[in-house]
Parts: structure tokens; C-alpha cells; sequence
């Protein structure tokens, strides 16, 4: 079997929903330049526990959201571990980090929807959220970044959203503009990501560190057609 399609079944036994392919070289910050190529997993979340969701996260979905990035976080770690010991180099990147030493302070080392767009699996909202073609935005993501060369699709879907605003008038911090997506185009265009953060901490911070409210996911059209 080849490499590409072993690795892809594993991440599916160890919990992913789907995977992708992609070389995201030209994306790549200058010292993960040798990991060119982006294995990309998403995992589903739960439609019972989002449909509970109405003008603010529940404790319900704070523990979900996180126990389902620590899923990801062993689900790349594994991939990582199964691809170095074929003699290659592998980085599975954090699946929810945010880092002080970048330009975006609201950004990882990666961008994991970038990832999964070149793969093919999907486009970016208006709500800025990555929208699977299986699922809409009710997904988590993840990145492995490795050497080893893998079949990359790199067919970047333009954003199926039409003139659907749902995400941007139900938005309780009114962070999304309501731009479309186009590739190149700065994070700040479409969603102001400080405002959000910033609304979280003052409304929801007895919930829990680093929540988020999930409205934008609950009320997307895309994610509704697959309840």
C-alpha cells in the first residue's frame, strides 16, 4: 500500500473524520521551509451538544471544544511518531495555540485552514471559520507538517457562502465584517479577531479560559445541512 494511503487509514483508526493533502511550501514561515508538504485531519463535533448553543457557549461545549483539540493534538502526535519512524521529519502542528512572537497575535506557528483548503476539503467563511464539504464549519482541525513526499491537491475552493449573513448579524461581538474570502487576502478583512477574543474574556470568562461562544458555527447554513 502506499505510504500516503497507510497514513491516511491510521489517522482515520486513531479518530480523524477525514484527511487531506497539500504542499504548502510557498506558506510556510522561513524556518519550517523543509516541511513542505501538510497533512491535514478533521474531526466532527458533536450537532447535539452545538444545537445547545443559543446567545453564549455552554460549559458543555467549552469541554467539548477542548477535549476534542487534545484528540487532535494525539491524533498528530501519532502521525508524527509513524512518519519519523519511516526515517522522515514530521511537526504536528499544536491544534489550538496561540504564540506572542508572530505579527497576528491571534495566530499559531501555522495556520491550520490553510492546510485544509489547499488540500481541497473546503473553503473560509465569511464568519472566517474553515467550512468542510462534509460537515460546514462543525469541525476541528489539525496539521502534520513533514518532508515526506505526498499526493498534494492544492485546489483551492472559492468560498460557497452567496450573499448568506447568518454568521455576521448573529456574531454577539460584531467581529465579522461580512467580506468574502479571497486567497492573499489579511485575516482582519473578514473577522476582527481581537474583538472577539476581547468579548469572550469580558462576557465568558467564568466558563472557562479561552472560550469560545460557537454562534457562528451553530447558526451556518452549511453546517445545518448535515444535522
Amino acid at each position: 500500500m502506499e505510504f500516503h494511503k497507510e497514513l491516511g487509514n491510521k489517522l482515520i483508526e486513531w479518530g480523524a473524520s477525514f484527511v487531506g493533502f497539500s504542499n504548502v511550501e510557498k506558506k510556510l514561515p522561513e524556518n519550517l521551509k523543509k516541511l513542505k508538504y501538510a497533512i491535514t485531519i478533521g474531526v466532527r463535533l458533536s450537532d447535539f451538544i452545538i444545537e445547545q448553543i443559543e446567545d453564549k457557549p455552554t460549559y458543555t461545549y467549552f469541554h467539548h471544544y477542548r477535549t476534542v483539540n487534545t484528540l487532535i493534538d494525539q491524533i498528530t502526535l501519532k502521525g508524527q511518531l509513524f512518519i519519523q519512524d519511516r526515517g522522515y521529519k514530521a511537526l504536528g502542528v499544536p491544534a489550538s495555540q496561540t504564540v506572542n512572537d508572530v505579527e497576528d497575535a491571534y495566530s499559531g506557528i501555522f495556520p491550520h485552514k490553510t492546510a485544509a483548503v489547499m488540500a481541497g476539503l473546503g473553503w473560509i467563511g465569511k464568519s472566517g471559520l474553515f467550512i468542510s464539504n462534509q460537515y460546514g464549519p462543525r469541525v476541528r482541525l489539525g496539521t502534520i507538517l513533514t518532508d515526506i513526499s505526498v499526493p498534494a491537491v492544492n485546489n483551492i475552493q472559492k468560498p460557497l457562502c452567496g450573499s448568506c449573513k447568518e454568521c455576521v448579524v448573529n456574531c454577539p461581538a460584531m467581529a465579522i465584517t461580512g467580506a468574502l474570502w479571497e486567497e492573499g487576502c489579511e485575516r482582519s478583512l473578514i473577522i476582527d479577531a481581537k474583538a472577539c477574543s476581547d468579548y469572550m474574556k469580558e462576557k465568558f470568562k467564568h466558563i472557562g479560559r479561552g472560550s469560545v461562544c460557537g454562534i457562528c458555527i451553530k447558526v451556518c447554513p452549511k453546517g445545518l445541512n448535515y444535522i
